[in-house]
């Protein structure tokens, strides 16, 4: 066990402080795909639904595994050669960031169906380019210090994020409104600007890749195979992802009649929209995979590259566990954040709705709300180091399922200052320990011989189902109402601590 005077100590490691802003850099665009540009299209008069939906922009964080042997194995041309193969891939990921914020930016949603959908690609080209850097700092953190760091690394790593979520979310929020963009008074100009601004502020992570060294291994750069072969892999994904929008984006009359025709079979529109909506998601991601399968079979694609790449590290991962242990992992992995994301699509949606200003919103919830879980955050690395990751992982699941039935409350109360300081307290101080531990655990699952890809894969399981509940988020709630939306998101954690109580009973890692 690790001693307080050592766990505090550890905070001033130079790689431990690297990723306060390395989170930073991170946490910036999410908030512009989910909370703000809810906020934003609300404002321009789309309706809730179609508002949650857009939360699906920021599916590429739960698909980034399909290209992260790319990232992992392929140093980025020239770039590789000064920087090494993690930094070059962040600094070409960051400024990907930049240039989808700014295409958000010039794009207005009000002027009709085309303007919507150029939001829509730019804020799938943020997520896309967004995973990617999440991809690479993940490995880049797991690399760059010891096992012993690695809570510590995580719960600076969330600081950062959180602050960035923070300028993301309370930020965008202030500029908009101080700019003169309100509910009932859209002001283009005034959301325009504010996403520019966003996009600045990502050069602080620009500034921290060119300063940092490469992790000592990655400073040698080995490949597997020729850079010709990785490329025509990157090739089909590119090829996939474009068939994958095209797909969605043409379905859309047909999924029109048939959400009107299961709506007078059903008799409830909410719940017909939601079943079409989902079929529509799977059909698009059927297409884009058998296009990835077809290039193997004509040998576009070596079928070697794609056992290596895909195959090895999730047989690594089998091997080390064992199948039954395995799997339960994978569970956990997949069930852990649900309740927390599901909830967080809505939430701002919610606070508007209950008449929460805007400012009110951006100080209580994204301010006030994102420092409570940067405390918790690093409360729960300090505890994760002393007292063993599972024990705090557990702690955090149930601090969870606990704190998210507060919103009842408040959805019953409605307008309430006080009651909501006290549930975003205790929400987010609970997010905080949840989060560093969930992060320092993810970590010890992987191993260093396939970094980025097994990372990748956990936690593109950790947001994949909670990210396509949370896209029908708005649906579900036109249908039951938030009192018994918030209940039912609560009880979705309750598996998590069953699942935990198992593992810890065979998995044994906290002592090393």
């Amino acid at each position: 066990m690790t001693s307080w005077q050592q766990s505090f100590h550890a905070l001033l490691h130079p790689r431990v402080i690297t990723m306060l802003f390395f989170g930073f850099s991170a946490g910036i665009p999410l908030l512009l795909i989910f909370s703000s540009l809810g906020l934003w299209l609300r404002e321009a008069g789309i309706d809730r639904a179609a508002a949650t939906f857009f939360s699906w922009a920021a599916l590429g964080y739960s698909f980034k595994f399909v290209w992260a042997p790319i990232v992992d194995f392929l140093p980025f041309p020239i770039l590789g050669k000064y920087l090494g193969r993690r930094r070059s891939w962040i600094l070409v990921s960051q400024i990907a960031i930049i240039l989808s914020i700014f295409l958000m930016g010039i794009t207005d949603p009000a002027l009709g169906n085309t303007q919507l959908k150029i939001m829509a690609l730019a804020a799938v080209a943020l997520g896309f380019s967004s995973a990617t850097q999440d991809i690479v700092i993940d490995a880049y953190r797991i690399e760059s210090a010891p096992i012993k760091f690695q809570a510590l690394m995580s719960s600076t790593y969330i600081a950062g994020y959180r602050i960035g979520m923070i300028v993301s979310g309370a930020g965008s929020l202030f500029v908009a409104s101080y700019l003169g963009s309100e509910m009932n008074s859209y002001n283009y100009e005034a959301w325009r600007i504010t996403y520019f601004i966003m996009g600045l502020f990502m050069l602080i992570g620009v500034a921290t890749t060119l300063i940092i060294n490469e992790p000592e291994e990655n400073k040698i750069i080995k490949v597997q195979h020729s850079n010709y072969i990785y490329i025509r892999f990157f090739i089909i994904f590119l090829i996939a992802i474009f068939c994958f929008i095209g797909v969605f984006l043409s379905s859309s009359d047909i999924s029109t009649y048939l959400k009107n025709l299961l709506t007078e079979i059903l008799n409830n529109r909410n719940f017909s929209n939601f079943l079409i909506e989902l079929l529509r998601l799977f059909f698009a991601l059927l297409i884009a995979s058998l296009i990835a399968i077809l290039s193997i079979k004509i040998k576009f694609i070596e079928k070697k590259v794609f056992v290596e790449s895909y195959v090895s590290p999730v047989s690594d991962f089998f091997q080390r566990y064992g199948i039954k242990l395995a799997l339960f992992l994978l569970i956990l992995i997949g069930l852990y954040r649900i309740s927390d994301i599901v909830l967080g699509v809505i939430s701002n949606i919610f606070y508007q709705d209950l008449q929460f200003s805007k400012v009110e919103i951006a100080t209580i919830v994204k301010t006030y709300g994102l420092v409570m879980t940067i405390v918790g955050g690093f409360l729960g690395g300090i505890l994760s180091m002393k007292y063993g990751v599972l024990r705090i992982l557990y702690l955090g699941a149930f601090l969870t399922v606990v704190t998210n039935l507060l919103f009842m409350l408040l959805s019953i109360y409605g307008y309430n200052l006080p009651l909501l300081y006290f549930v975003i307290s205790a929400d987010n101080l609970s997010a905080g320990i949840a989060s560093a531990a969930f992060v320092a655990f993810l970590s010890r699952l992987t191993n260093i011989s396939f970094t980025a890809m097994q990372y990748a894969i956990f936690s593109s399981l950790m947001t994949l189902l909670p990210k396509i509940l949370g896209g029908y988020s708005g649906s579900i709630v036109e249908n039951i109402g938030y009192t018994n939306f918030f209940l039912i998101a609560s009880l979705l954690g309750v598996p998590v601590l069953l699942v935990i109580f198992y593992i810890n009973k065979y998995l044994k890692f906290d002592e090393t």
